[in-house]
């Protein structure tokens, strides 16, 4: 019995304990979590509980997509922009609670943890403060101060920080012995010890960021050897140059350091030496003494050999890191775009890689983009067989139903366009000259293997140009997007992030147009909110093995896809011909209910509902709001009933080039010429218009008043009239304007 009441009192003890520490964790997590919050709120802006409930979701596995198109309510009807800047800002208070913790641990491991010092690095909030606090405490290579307190030389250099002694040699020739063979030495150890000291004072090193950020110049020489290399000439404006470091644009910036990467110029970082130094001395120096001479020389010591190597660099990495960010912010901009690029749709495709010597490759595709013929034709020298070619084109258009002819944009492109031109056609087909960027890394790529393991890569070329004419979307999300070659400088910036950057906008753009499940490749079932790669193969392997999804119920029977998948990806999910015709639409199925309800109210079925605007706006959607459900989701429920899976994207339309200009040397100066636009960066838009040259509009001259962001004046891919203001042929640079 006594035993048996023991156990009880133990297990009693334990359980009661063991709710101490759970209730002390949660404490620890609330308190940090409310330290999250306010720091998110401080950069963002936002309301707290936008912020608070946005923090919920992510922590509960929800995806941007699915938060902002689903959970208005809940983040106070933020968008994916918005929930983007707090999960960035949550990752990066993340990643700073993870340094403070490895530098407390590091701290407490030295024994040098005061109190004082803790508190200091948990109210911090910025890594660079931080690091700084951490600086004398680092354990790093062997220094000249290091060497100088080994010999016993710490002393004499408090004696001397402390500004008071007269006879300051006489005090030094003390310290003359072991390792310290003069005076001198003494006083130059001393120094050392001195300057680290002053290296690590953040008030010091603030001051000089203050006019590092506020008056540095960058400025450029040429590598003598490298004035005359051939491979030089692109970067001659930057031969010789300076600007001011927090003024110079992104691409400027980009483009320097990638010329000094490639050792064809040097770069430096300057400030006004003097006053900084001034600056210094104001801060430390309080006496005009022995000591205070050899302060003086201590200082002039860490800036030349410590702050100034260590702080220059650090702002010349922070301008990096704008400049990387401003670039990387162009590229998001262009992919989207391209990505939510014009579709010709369900439609049946003849698509043609162009070229001289090797042929043209041509390939048929059916509607759904299924490849059903492909061979090869010569229509252009050296072979020559235009009669031949133009009857096969003809023939194979009349077998297949062929609906429209793309046309890749490389070498002969505007030699083929102009034979099929000559072509006519029994139906009315159109004609359209598609971008060919980046085709060729997908036709070498796994996913083009495993689609077409019998073809080679001249094949699967010719088939992804004829499917971006179907979908770019489709097409473009199984390509990297950096091979795209819509950006300025990609391959210069930072790869991690520019990475996830273009991740999060093929997810963005998947999720905003939505997928056709029983028709969608892995590549593009993988950006759907919630699914993933491992999931989509999932998906399109039971596709494969049990035939097409008739339901979006039927969605649940994929092996490892669970409940919480199939609530962030379901609606993003569209199911043709469905038998529920909220299935083919963005409607959640948690709201199904309500709309079932709303069609009960109105004495119809829900298939009445469908395009029936009339109908729909007599609706009161007040009775219809819950604790969960506001207006702002059934406003979107009225909305997608209206056009139920609706396209957001335009239907592509044909473009024809000025057919007299064949290359460079055909441009004038003051013509006007139909082009698109292939690419836009900070400095301007780069415009084809139907040569091997794209012709750039300089920033200045997309309007007569001032342009501070390109992208509001023109989009990737919009079809536009220019100005021809120079065709220089040997640079082979060609300069337009923007004609209204």
């Amino acid at each position: 019995m006594l035993i048996e009441a023991l156990k009880k009192v133990f297990k009693l003890y334990i359980i009661n304990l063991t709710d101490y520490v759970l209730r002390g964790f949660f404490s620890i997590f609330d308190f940090q979590n409310k330290f999250m919050i306010s720091y998110i709120i401080s950069q963002t802006k936002l309301s707290e509980t936008s912020v608070k409930n946005t923090v919920e979701l992510l922590n509960e596995a929800c995806t941007i997509p699915f938060i902002s198109r689903y959970r208005k309510e809940r983040t106070g009807n933020l968008d994916e922009v918005q929930i983007g800047d707090i999960v960035k800002y949550k990752e990066l208070f993340e990643a700073l609670e993870k340094r403070k913790a490895t530098i407390i641990k590091a701290l407490e491991e030295q024994e040098v943890l005061t109190e004082e010092l803790k508190q200091k690095i948990e109210k911090t909030q910025e890594l660079i403060t931080l690091e700084d606090l951490y600086l004398p405490f680092k354990k790093s290579r062997k220094t000249k101060a290091e060497t100088a307190r080994k010999n016993g030389l710490e002393p004499l250099a408090k004696i001397i920080m402390s500004q008071n002694a007269s006879d300051i040699e006489s005090i030094a020739f003390k310290y003359v012995k072991g390792e310290v063979d003069s005076v001198e030495d003494a006083l130059e150890g001393a120094r050392h010890i001195i300057s680290e000291w002053i290296n690590e004072r953040t008030d010091v090193r603030n001051n000089i960021r203050h006019q590092l950020e506020r008056f540095a110049m960058i400025s450029t020489k040429v590598v003598k050897s490298k004035v005359d290399d051939e491979n030089a000439q692109k970067y001659r404006d930057y031969f010789e140059w300076e600007e001011a470091l927090s003024r110079i644009p992104s691409h400027r910036l980009l483009a320097i350091l990638r010329a000094e990467k490639e050792g064809f110029i040097k770069s430096k970082i300057s400030i006004d030496n003097d006053k900084a130094l001034a600056k210094i001395e104001d801060r430390i120096i309080r006496s005009k003494n022995a000591c205070s001479e050899q302060i003086q020389i201590a200082i002039q010591d860490a800036y030349k050999r410590l702050l100034f190597p260590s702080l220059s660099n650090e702002a010349l990495q922070n301008a990096k890191e704008k400049a990387d960010k401003s670039a990387i912010n162009v590229f998001a901009k262009n992919l989207k775009q391209l990505l939510l690029g014009s579709p010709l749709g369900e439609k049946r495709v003849l698509a043609i890689d162009p070229g001289f010597r090797t042929g043209c490759k041509i390939v048929c595709l059916d509607a759904q983009g299924n490849l059903k013929h492909n061979e090869t034709i010569y229509p252009h020298p050296p072979k020559s067989d235009t009669i031949g070619a133009m009857k096969k084109i003809s023939s194979l258009s009349e077998a297949y139903q062929i609906e429209a002819i793309a046309i890749g944009n490389g070498t002969a492109s505007r030699e083929t366009e102009a034979i099929i031109r000559k072509i006519r056609f029994k139906n009315d087909i159109q004609v359209f000259v598609v971008s060919e960027a980046g085709a060729s890394i997908y036709s070498a790529s796994k996913i083009a293997r495993d689609e077409f393991p019998n073809y080679d890569v001249t094949v699967r070329g010719s088939v992804s140009i004829g499917r971006r004419l179907q979908d770019p979307l489709a097409e473009l999300v199984k390509i990297d997007a950096k091979s795209i070659g819509v950006g300025q400088y990609q391959h210069d910036v930072d790869q991690t992030k520019l990475q996830k950057e273009l991740d999060n906008v093929v997810e963005n753009c998947v999720n905003a147009v939505g997928v056709n499940i029983n028709t969608a490749s892995t590549s593009l079932l993988s950006y759907v909110s919630g699914i993933g790669p491992k999931l989509a193969e999932n998906i399109f392997n039971y596709r494969t093995e049990k035939g097409i999804f008739k339901s979006r119920n039927d969605i649940k029977k994929v092996p490892r896809l669970g409940d919480k998948a199939f609530e962030q990806g379901v609606a993003f999910l569209r199911i043709k011909d469905a038998k529920n015709p909220l299935d083919d639409s963005a409607v959640h199925p948690e709201s199904y209910a309500i709309v079932e309800k709303m069609a009960k109210d109105l004495g119809k079925n829900v298939s009445d509902l469908i395009g029936n605007s009339a109908l729909l706006q007599k609706i009161d959607l007040k009775p219809y709001c819950t604790n969960s459900v506001g207006l702002p989701t059934l406003q979107d429920i009225i909305k997608e009933l209206e056009k139920p899976g609706l396209d957001i994207r335009e239907q592509a339309k044909v473009f024809t080039f000025n057919q007299n200009i064949k290359s460079i040397t055909d441009l004038q100066e003051g013509q006007l010429l139909p082009g698109i636009i292939n690419n836009i960066t900070n400095f301007g838009a780069f415009v084809d218009v139907g040569i091997k040259e794209s012709g750039l509009i300089h920033v200045s001259n997309l309007s007569d008043s001032f342009v501070s962001d390109v992208n509001a004046h023109v989009s990737l891919h919009q079809q536009v009239i220019v100005k021809v203001l120079e065709a220089d042929i040997v640079r082979k640079r060609i300069q337009l304007k923007l004609h209204k």
